[in-house]
């Protein structure tokens, strides 16, 4: 039996220490720091209500439709035919055949190009299709983003040599499953304490450490590895990322770990001992590793939102089956306002996110706009929300929303796994960065115009002559910028009137006060910056809901567009209108809320309870019950070496 934690040390020895200043700078270092193009987002976080930039709504190419279309009628059938979400999350593992099937169907290649043995589909038809094969079985959505979004092919196809792309994209299209490989035991989203190591020895690196989390690790065929590369002559170094056979000598995969929800996740745990990489092998430079990987990202997040947008439409369908056949005081649950409530905000949300994740993707494709913080929001925003439509599905369904799917058809009733979703969708909050780590990353790029004119003066490491010549910029800036934040066209009454089309609900004022609320949220950030200056960084409470302001106008934004498209198409548009109405409505509800929590809060107060927490003030509360966790140290020991354990990774052929 392990030790009781308490004789443990607080971290691995091997993990490199760094300060906080330090780890800031790592991550500071792997920011994509210019602007090319512009961003709808970053706009709106400066007070600028850009809707030339997403109105009117592009649209795909007639070709990528067609083929993207063609694609997904094939796969709906093998949805229909060939996978059984119930028997993947009774045995906690996802068939051979399943995965088979996939990769024949060329479900491994919807985003590489066709000339690789891809689909080539369009990042707004990959996007479909997850959502399609994520409300068959979550795990398998899991399993073909993890591949795709974050596995190798994505950083390849950016950053990856012709060689490269000509050696592993073809293998990658039709029968290699592929992982990403970044977190270690002690290691989550502070990678400046990176502790595997690749060392160079001639024309090859040697990768030692242990990685956690690693989805699709334990069936997994090629491998995007980070690793520290130490710095020597001839060798800049840094974090660096390499592509990894994964059945390479002194690989092993030493546990498929289990959780919660996604239970036919292949998730494991994996140990590289003196394993041998090409540096054919290696991505882009040493040290480029980070920005490869947040690059990766910009739109690699989408397609979690995405799955969320497919987990919302069956949580609408659900809902609405099941509210109108159960009856309480006679008549429908539906008809009752507290169930009507929760039933009109899953059918808002879901309109809305798939609008978000609709004008993101296809932003994405066109390639003529920044979307990395478009890109994040719509996970942000998608990752709470899924989980709170499903959290409000479960109490529509009452008791049976707790009652497992398996258990209602044993007595006799429809087996709907509501309480599955609720598992499955947990995660989202977490995955690909957590909803507290998005709040920090968004609040960086929100305020990177005002750090890039204004930064020297509130950084302690600058010199004098360095905060003088910052002061000067940021005055002729803030002379520009400010006055354009007082008077807008969102205080006009006839502004966006397109958006108020006879017989159909009224979007315009809502476009107005986006634009007012996004004033209003420039001015409030200038506030903030003025009065906490270089402690800006640590108001993480402000800051979440400043990003979550901008996440809800966003959101308003791309609802409003979406269903002005809907109508000049002919295509649901009444019906559209009035979706996006509500979930304005509620949208604006949620944004007044968390304006007025900006300044009136328990911030100051949480940290005073805290600092007694952690203090030990406070264990007499803790009295009364026992604890059932098991002893062992709270992080387990990552030091390099060989493996102790039996080699549990298994290939899918």
């Amino acid at each position: 039996m392990s030790a009781p934690s308490a004789q443990r040390p607080s971290a691995p020895e091997h993990t490199p220490k760094v300060s906080e200043r330090e780890a800031r700078q790592v991550a500071e270092d792997a920011r994509e720091r210019d602007w090319h193009k512009p961003s709808f987002a970053k706009e709106l976080f400066l007070g600028r209500f850009r809707l030339d930039l997403i109105h009117p709504h592009p649209l795909p190419a007639g070709e990528d439709v067609r083929r993207g279309e063609e694609f997904l009628a094939r796969l709906r059938e093998f949805c229909e035919t060939r996978i059984d979400g119930a028997l993947i999350e009774r045995e906690a593992r996802i068939p051979d055949e399943a995965v088979n099937g996939l990769k024949e169907l060329g479900a491994l290649g919807m985003k590489i190009d066709v000339k690789y043995g891809g689909l080539g589909l369009t990042q707004v038809y990959y996007n479909k299709a997850l959502a399609l094969v994520g409300s068959a079985s979550p795990a398998i959505g899991a399993l073909l983003s993890a591949h795709q979004s974050i596995g190798v092919p994505q950083p390849l196809k950016i950053f990856g040599s012709q060689e490269q792309k000509d050696t592993f994209l073809p293998r990658l299209a039709r029968t290699d499953i592929s992982a990403f490989l970044l977190t270690e035991p002690d290691v989550g989203s502070d990678p400046a304490r990176l502790a595997t190591s690749a060392v160079p020895d001639g024309s090859d690196y040697v990768l030692d450490g242990v990685k956690l989390w690693t989805t699709n690790g334990v069936v997994a065929d090629l491998l995007v590895v980070m690793a520290r590369v130490p710095k020597s002559e001839g060798h800049k170094g840094g974090i660096t990322a390499f592509v990894v056979e994964a059945d390479a000598p002194g690989i092993t995969v030493e546990n498929r770990n289990a959780f919660m929800g996604l239970r036919g996740l292949e998730n494991g745990v994996t140990r590289f001992h003196r394993v041998r990489v090409p540096a054919a092998n290696r991505i882009g430079p040493e040290g480029a590793g980070l920005k490869i990987a947040l690059t990766t990202l910009n739109t690699g997040r989408l397609s979690l939102p995405a799955m969320c947008v497919g987990s919302g439409k069956w949580c609408l369908k659900i809902a609405r089956e099941w509210s109108a056949v159960r009856e309480q005081w006679g008549r429908p649950v539906a008809r009752h306002e507290a169930v009507g409530s929760k039933i009109s905000f899953i059918a808002a949300t879901t309109f809305a996110l798939e609008a978000v994740v609709d004008l993101a993707s296809q932003m994405a494709d066109e390639n003529r706009n920044d979307i990395r913080i478009e890109a994040a929001l719509a996970k942000l925003l998608g990752s709470e929300m899924g989980c709170l439509m499903a959290d409000e599905l479960v109490q529509i369904r009452g008791g049976r929303g707790f009652e497992t799917a398996e258990s209602l058809a044993a007595r006799g009733e429809r087996a709907v796994p509501a309480e599955q979703m609720l598992r499955d969708m947990r995660i989202n909050r977490i995955f690909e960065g957590s909803t507290e780590i998005m709040h920090l990353l968004i609040a960086r790029e929100a305020v990177d115009a005002h750090l890039k004119v204004a930064g020297d003066i509130i950084d302690p490491d600058k010199p004098l002559s360095a905060k003088a010549r910052a002061g000067a910029n940021a005055a002729g800036f803030y002379a520009r910028w400010l006055p354009r934040l007082v008077a807008g066209p969102g205080q006009l009454p006839g502004t966006y009137g397109e958006f108020h089309p006879a017989g159909h609900a009224d979007l315009s004022g809502h476009l107005r006060y986006v634009e007012r609320s996004s004033r209003k949220l420039a001015r409030s950030t200038f506030y903030a910056m003025s009065r906490w200056q270089g402690r800006m960084e640590t108001k993480q409470g402000f800051l979440g809901r400043i990003v979550d302001i901008g996440a809800e106008l966003f959101a308003m934004s791309a609802a409003c567009v979406r269903a002005e498209l809907l109508r000049t198409g002919g295509d649901h548009g009444r019906e559209a209108y009035q979706l996006a109405d509500a979930f304005c409505h509620q949208s604006r509800v949620r944004v007044e809320e968390l304006f007025t929590r900006l300044w009136s809060n328990t911030d100051d107060l949480d940290r005073r309870v805290v600092d007694g927490v952690l203090s030990g003030t406070y264990t007499w509360l803790e009295e009364g019950i026992v604890d059932p966790s098991g002893e062992g140290p709270w992080i387990a020991d990552a030091t390099p070496g060989p493996s102790a354990r039996d080699n549990v990774h298994r290939p899918i052929r």
